[in-house]
């Protein structure tokens, strides 16, 4: 995180609860956070807004602070011209989604930090990313903007509110669009192919740099395979997961992944190291795993659970947001390596072969002569080049990894935003529960079921809504449909690793919320803010994917599930709605809508209800969710009758329940059920067939 040279008074931002807004409390700007008196100031003052929003871990966010937020000139602008409001992306996803949708239209491109020009009835005018303080790489001067739209604003303010009208009817008609049809039934195999096309085969991942993980798509081309029998979609999954496992993009030493790679190779990452995308990562990774029997894809979720449980949780029991790209100033700093740095830590010899296996030369393949640690060459390869024998070198390495991580925790550490988002929280409840499920490991049930009760108790309302984030124990801001979504999927996955009810209670409990403030009864969906939410520009809609999954989708996927534990009609009906709502578009750009198409790929196949009759801790119920969990089948879900079981919340249970020694299992499929499997063998066959 970044820091002020020097202190100046506090602003307004210091009350806040956001790490990214904190840093920014002692700038000379007189920065206020979103809100009625910021707004009301500018409709008194009649001055246009000044609009910065990023995020903590955003490496450009924190050259921006440094170069224009901290120099008094500049500040002295802004607080003359403007009223000036500093946003976390974060926290405000209803507000980021509006502006950089302006952003996007008046540049073609959009990122962060986005910094947005408004008019005092909040239509945005001028807007664009990172700026210089002066002109620079093309692009103009901050002090240059601000200089020219003080002016505009009192000289020619006509052509901006026409700008701007203009704009804002942009954005309103998204808001408005009707895509309501009915899915193709070709669309997965469209799916495939689209997909297939902006492959990579050398490197994995899709299109050239820079390369996003795309985590969800590597799912669904798992689900292709396991459908079709298709090698290319298993090709394409495999391939990626292993190349990113592989390059600088995941941390060789402590686990997790960065946010993105800047090159085609998944060598020299942006450090930043988000919850988000882990969360997203680990289920593919555990996917994998399931799916090819091949340890590699263990391992690597494992490192990456581990992280989070050593890095990332909070006192609370929930999980924090981000790590910071930058420690000391400087991008990368705390990952990466010169041969010197090595051989510091392990010797010479020890060092050199470390070098070897990590790629880290004496020029170095980042900054300043350093390496970000990486895997590409094979371990035969690299004990061929070292004359070693390869059991010798790997043995050597285990031990090196132990050493140079031990080391690198003595260095200044990234900044940490710990604050706990709902929306992200929930996906890395689903991907701990998930790893506990499969990996056997019961410090990742713990962990999930920790931050499960910290959210839907500590961060929700009498009322039964959720509060969208918390930092040290104060939840505050309205929740939006992707808190709800994510954070009920994460309690149906958690149910199915622990079998306790309350889950599926509170899942159920939360959906209402949904279906009653924010559906769209008319076409289907949902709205990314509530009916009784702030009234901002537009109302959105958030259809497809992006860096997270759409929140639409996914529950989607939610209701399908949820209707098979309950046994109402209505929630998969609500699910088939909100399908096709979006049916146009995803027939068209069947790539965009991955998460849309894991519910497809689910009605396609037809799901199983998997009911084991016995208590959870019996051996042979174990015995019984070990074959489940190891056999690759998504389209399932899976209840446990025992002596706590709900039959009246959850229907499939009745009648189910199986004395000590007489345990079985009932694998159900388009309404009829098989008879009973009391052994582990017959089960998989049974599962699989």
């Amino acid at each position: 995180m970044s820091s002020s040279p020097k202190k100046h008074a506090p602003n307004r931002l210091a009350q806040e609860t956001s790490p990214y807004l904190l840093q920014h409390a002692h700038n000379p700007v007189d920065w206020y956070p979103w809100g009625p008196e910021a707004l009301q100031r500018a409709r008194d003052e009649d001055k246009p807004i000044f609009l910065s929003v990023g995020y903590s871990a955003c490496h450009w966010c924190h050259v921006m602070e440094r170069e224009s937020f901290e120099d008094p000139a500049i500040a002295e602008l802004m607080n003359a011209g403007f009223v000036n409001v500093k946003v976390d992306r974060e926290e405000r996803p209803d507000v980021d989604e509006i502006y950089m949708k302006a952003v996007q239209a008046m540049t073609g491109s959009g990122g962060w930090p986005m910094s947005v020009f408004l008019t005092p009835d909040l239509q945005p005018f001028y807007g664009g990313t990172y700026f210089p303080p002066r002109g620079l790489y093309g692009r103009p001067g901050f002090a240059e903007v601000l200089n020219a739209l003080t002016k505009a604003w009192q000289d020619d303010r006509a052509r901006l509110v026409q700008r701007a009208g203009v704009l804002t009817k942009h954005i309103s008609d998204e808001a408005r669009f009707q895509g309501e049809a009915e899915i193709d039934p070709a669309v997965l195999d469209a799916s495939l192919d689209a997909l297939a096309q902006s492959f990579d085969p050398l490197w994995g991942g899709f299109g050239s740099a820079p390369k996003f993980p795309h985590a969800v798509d590597l799912s669904l081309c798992l689900r292709h395979w396991k459908r079709t029998g298709d090698e290319k979609a298993l090709a394409i999954a495999t391939t990626s997961l292993d190349r990113m496992a592989e390059g600088g993009v995941f941390d060789q030493l402590g686990g997790g992944f960065h946010r993105y790679s800047v090159d085609e190779r998944w060598l020299i990452p942006h450090f930043e190291k988000m919850l988000y995308d882990n969360a997203l990562l680990v289920p593919a990774y555990l996917d994998a795993f399931v799916a090819t029997r091949s340890e590699r894809y263990a391992r690597v979720a494992r490192e990456c659970c581990d992280w989070v449980l050593r890095e990332m949780t909070t006192k609370e029991g929930g999980f924090a947001s981000s790590q910071d790209a930058d420690s000391e100033g400087h991008e990368g700093k705390f990952f990466a390596w010169t041969p010197r740095e090595l051989e510091s830590v392990l010797g010479a010899k020890l060092g050199a072969w470390a070098a070897a296996w990590f790629g880290v030369t004496v020029e170095g393949n980042f900054e300043n002569g350093t390496s970000a640690l990486w895997r590409h060459e094979k371990p035969a390869v690299v004990a061929s080049k070292l004359g070693v024998k390869l059991d010798e070198l790997e043995r050597a390495m285990q031990t090196a990894r132990t050493q140079l991580f031990e080391a690198r925790e003595t260095r200044v550490h990234p900044g940490l935003d710990d604050k706990v988002l709902a929306s992200w929280n929930g996906l890395m409840i689903r991907a701990l529960a998930r790893a506990a499920q499969v990996l056997d490991e019961p410090r990742y049930l713990r962990a999930a079921q920790d931050a499960a009760r910290y959210v839907t108790q500590g961060m929700r309302r009498e009322n039964g809504r959720l509060f969208a984030t918390a930092r040290h124990g104060r939840a505050h801001l309205e929740a939006y449909l992707d808190d709800y979504a994510f954070v009920i999927e994460g309690l149906i996955d958690l149910y199915e690793t622990d079998f306790d009810k309350r889950w599926i209670e509170t899942a159920v409990a939360l959906d209402a919320v949904v279906r009653d403030h924010f559906e769209d009864p008319d076409n289907g969906g949902c709205f990314t803010t509530a009916d009784d939410h702030e009234k901002l520009l537009a109302r959105l809609k958030a259809p497809h994917d992006g860096a997270l999954p759409s929140g639409n989708s996914v529950h989607a996927g939610n209701l399908l599930r949820l209707a098979e534990f309950t046994g109402r009609r209505d929630l998969a009906e609500r699910a088939e709605k909100t399908i096709r709502s979006v049916g146009a578009l995803a027939n068209r750009y069947p790539a965009a809508f991955s998460s849309l198409l894991l519910s497809v790929d689910w009605l396609a196949v037809g799901p199983r209800e998997i009911v084991v009759g016995g208590e959870r801790d019996a051996p042979r119920t174990q015995e019984f969710l070990r074959a489940i969990r190891s056999t690759f089948t998504p389209q399932r879900v899976v209840a446990l009758a025992d002596s706590k079981g709900d039959s009246k919340l959850m229907p499939l249970l009745e009648g189910k329940v199986a004395g000590a020694g007489a345990e079985r299992v009932w694998v159900c499929r388009n309404y009829a059920c098989q008879a009973p499997v009391d052994d582990a063998g017959a089960l998989e066959a049974e599962i699989r067939g």
